[in-house]
């Protein structure tokens, strides 16, 4: 695994790393993982999927949305706009070299776009050290 960001995403607040398996075990991987952890999954999107069915073609693309209000909640009492950012999301797609990426928004880059205050910080950690943790796993397993 190659974590392809430094920080909160180089400026435009996305994390990329790279995986160790196809898009659609490691988004099978990544869902089993965040339910463990205690979080729900709202849905799956297979754009790859979605693109063939208008007759256009995409390399593998899944996007897999998950949280838990516990954690998003504190986000949208401090500033509601941190709501188009909530529940998580994070893409798993094919790269042009055949390479699997999991991407996903920094939590400091959501508490930075929506101007959260300190009051949220301890909320914005936790999500940050949830979505670092699900993901490698979800990454190597």
């Amino acid at each position: 695994m190659s974590d392809n960001s430094s920080g909160n995403g180089g400026g435009n607040g996305l994390i990329s790393i790279r995986c160790e398996h196809p898009v659609k075990e490691t988004t099978d991987q990544l869902a089993s993982i965040v339910e463990a952890a205690g979080m729900a999954v709202f849905a799956r999107v297979d754009h790859a999927a979605g693109a063939v069915s208008v007759g256009m073609e995409l390399r593998p693309t899944e996007l897999l949305i998950f949280g838990n209000p516990r954690g998003g909640t504190p986000l949208m009492q401090d500033q509601q706009t941190a709501g188009i950012d909530l529940p998580l999301k994070a893409l798993v797609w094919e790269d042009a070299d055949g390479t699997v990426q999991l991407s996903y928004n920094a939590a400091d880059w959501i508490a930075q776009r929506h101007g959260l205050g300190p009051h949220s910080q301890q909320a914005v950690e936790a999500i940050a050290r949830g979505l670092a943790a699900v993901t490698a796993k979800a990454a190597t397993s």
